[in-house]
């Protein structure tokens, strides 16, 4: 690399109408609107943005014409993803005017400053949890070998399974089976660090070697402390990522809170969800 590369992890962006929407806990918009701000008076100014998933609070296609005007103040590209909340119909149709094809996964590559972001669609459509399907395998083998000689970042809404066997909490990430071949596909590839969402609270882990990046998000903030439901309380925050020739590093801000509690999900309801998702696997 010629010289250091500076990007902004920004994820679950939920964006919508708290006032039509019972289901948004927060003003997303505004939000992201500071959000954006803060972005602007970064230095040295960062050469790209990632949006790891979950753009849209309900997925229709009026909050992506919404997200894309939001957006349109930050000069620099800016990588989508979806999530379990997006549509992919919602987002073709609202954010690329795009009319065909409406239901194929988001997957997508770029290189950006000497960066190959690498974007795989990890939502399966009416299900919380993660999946990749054999068609999407096929384009990421193909897609991880067009640049062999570059950094790669990978960008999945769901992070992969971290563990040796399938956690109880599997909505949580990408599908376990899944994960591990991923994990396979992922060897000797150059690949400094995957960018995640989903779990609504930041956090960084080495899985196979690789650093996964998790953000908060721009909704609302899971507490951490509580096991026994999946308790929401107000709360945001971004990263601004470094890719220097050493590796990945990673910085949080945090935005201002009261961690106030905004809602409170029985754990049954997101097992419930996720189960089809798990079985259709095996």
């Amino acid at each position: 690399m010629a010289r250091d590369v500076t990007f902004v992890h920004l994820t679950d962006l939920h964006i919508g109408d708290p006032a039509q929407d019972d289901h948004l806990f927060s003003d997303t918009r505004s939000t992201l609107a500071e959000i954006v701000r803060l972005v602007g008076t970064i230095q040295p100014k960062p050469s790209f943005v990632v949006a790891s998933g979950d753009l849209s609070n309900r997925g229709d296609a009026e909050s992506y014409v919404m997200l894309k005007e939001l957006m349109s103040a930050l000069d620099m590209p800016v990588v989508y993803s979806l999530g379990n909340h997006d549509t992919r119909e919602g987002f073709y149709r609202g954010m690329l005017g795009r009319e065909a094809d409406l239901d194929a996964p988001y997957d997508h590559d770029a290189v950006i400053d000497g960066i190959h972001v690498v974007t795989i669609d990890s939502s399966t459509p009416g299900f919380i949890g993660g999946s990749i399907d054999e068609a999407q395998f096929a384009w990421l083998a193909e897609t991880l070998d067009r640049h062999p000689d570059l950094p790669k970042l990978i960008v999945s809404h769901h992070p992969p399974a971290l563990g040796d066997e399938p956690d109880w909490a599997h909505w949580r990430t990408v599908h376990f089976d899944h994960s591990q071949r991923l994990a396979d596909m992922l060897k000797g590839r150059n690949v400094i660090g995957i960018l995640s969402g989903h779990i609504h609270h930041d956090r960084v882990s080495s899985w196979h070697g690789i650093p996964v990046v998790v953000g908060m998000g721009q909704h609302a903030a899971t507490d951490i402390l509580r096991s026994d439901v999946l308790r929401m309380v107000r709360g945001s925050s971004f990263a601004i990522g470094t890719i220097r020739r050493s590796g990945l590093s990673v910085a949080f801000v945090p935005l201002p809170t009261d961690r106030a509690e905004l809602n409170v999900y029985p754990l049954e309801l997101m097992l419930q969800r996720a189960a089809p998702v798990q079985a259709a696997a095996e």
